[in-house]
């Protein structure tokens, strides 16, 4: 296993669209433990997408069970990810390791449905809620080559320096 360097924008890879996983193979589960590695040495972090390692393939991990009092499903990868629900719509501050210095408000679905395979390539499907819906819709945005900067609400202080460093 190795820990991957993270893309910083504004590097053009972090805007390219991302590739599925035809076949989830012995590589693409090395490459997922790399992920993973990365992911654990990041204290705070939630979550992170291939793209932001530089591989533009559909993959992402999600765990926000270290957040309390945030219904979640635990430590999830997630391989071709799709939401297939939407409802409601909630306004948060986030933040994002790709654009370290800054944090924003976004508005998101507050409850969705979402399928996708796994790390075993075994097919499942998620209702998730709240921040975890949040943190899975902000990583499904990388896939797309789009960052939370691009999706600012408000008139004024959208975007905020970082001050938790």
């Amino acid at each position: 296993m190795a820990q991957l360097e993270i893309l910083v924008y504004p590097d053009e890879r972090l805007r390219q669209i991302s590739q599925p996983v035809i076949e989830v193979d012995d590589e693409i589960r090395s490459f997922i433990s790399d992920l993973e590695e990365t992911l654990s040495s990041l204290p705070g972090c939630v979550g992170i997408a291939a793209p932001q390692v530089g591989r533009l393939e559909r993959i992402i991990i999600i765990d926000v069970s270290s957040r309390q009092h945030h219904k979640n499903h635990g430590h999830r990868v997630l391989i071709n990810p799709l939401i297939t629900f939407k409802e409601g719509d909630v306004v948060g501050r986030e933040g994002c390791l790709s654009v370290p210095d800054y944090t924003g408000k976004v508005s998101r679905s507050k409850n969705i449905a979402v399928t996708a395979q796994n790390e075993l390539g075994t097919h499942v499907k998620y209702e998730m809620v709240g921040y975890e819906a949040r943190a899975l819709q902000h990583e499904i945005d990388h896939l797309d080559g789009k960052l939370f900067i691009d999706s600012l609400v408000g008139k004024r202080n959208d975007l905020k320096k970082r001050t938790d460093f």
